[in-house]
């Protein structure tokens, strides 16, 4: 009988260790369902502000993770306007003014558009499982979906978030909820997904809200219109003689 308890000692932590699946496993599922070479979408982002609240509807297109431009469509204010990435570097265009700006430094810090986006967070790669380690912790309930919980710790030291806190779907492999923290351990941005929808195979958020926590606000509301994955996109979209087109 003693032997049979310490039996049963040895194997029930195994088994409850066996119960999360491997982290790093994971995060590849997660960049297989989300990641696409080439993407086309239209949205629209809903930035809710103390006294007002403003849309504006965009066109994007991204290829691989170095490349991806980005025309606003609306309001009229902003019509016209445009951002382009290429590797590192990240220009935007004023229509206004008829200039373009080069980002960089600490300038990425700054707000896109008065939003809770910055302009480093849209320089991420879209593949976390390059930047990112991940470890499953725990699984939990989120809009009645089983979620694990993962969280993930930069592989280099200038990443924008240190650490991040993912709850993601256990058969959609898609991310429900997310907090962001900075170098210090402080919680600096959170992302809620309200609303999915499926992609051939895929599956996409419809509707979140990205919050800066530092910020006071309801935060910034992106609502994915249409998307199109692995689209054909002329190479010449991706070139600083687009900004002016």
């Amino acid at each position: 009988m003693k032997n049979i308890f310490l039996t049963l000692l040895l194997i029930i932590p195994i088994i409850l260790f066996a119960e999360y699946p491997d982290g790093e496993i994971l995060l590849k599922k997660i960049d297989e369902n989300m990641y696409s070479e080439n993407i086309v979408s239209v949205s629209q982002m809903i930035v809710y502000g103390r006294r007002n609240t403003k849309t504006m509807k965009l066109r994007s297109w991204s290829s691989g993770e170095d490349n991806s431009f980005s025309e606003y469509l609306s309001p009229p204010m902003d019509a016209g306007t445009k951002m382009l990435k290429l590797g590192d570097d990240l220009w935007i265009y004023n229509p206004n003014a008829d200039r373009e700006i080069q980002i960089s430094g600490h300038m990425l810090r700054q707000s896109v558009m008065g939003s809770d986006l910055s302009y480093e967070d849209m320089m991420e790669e879209n593949e976390i499982n390059k930047i990112y380690k991940a470890e499953v912790i725990g699984e939990e309930i989120v809009n009645e979906s089983d979620c694990w919980i993962l969280m993930l710790t930069a592989k280099a030291a200038d990443v924008a978030y240190k650490t991040r806190k993912m709850w993601v779907d256990k058969t959609k492999y898609l991310a429900l909820k997310e907090e962001r923290f900075g170098k210090s351990g402080k919680l600096l941005k959170t992302t809620t997904v309200e609303e999915i929808f499926q992609v051939g195979k895929r599956w996409y958020p419809r509707k979140m809200i990205f919050k800066d926590v530092l910020k006071k606000g309801k935060g910034t509301e992106f609502y994915i219109e249409s998307i199109e994955f692995d689209a054909k996109i002329p190479a010449s979209i991706f070139s600083k003689a687009a900004l002016r087109k």
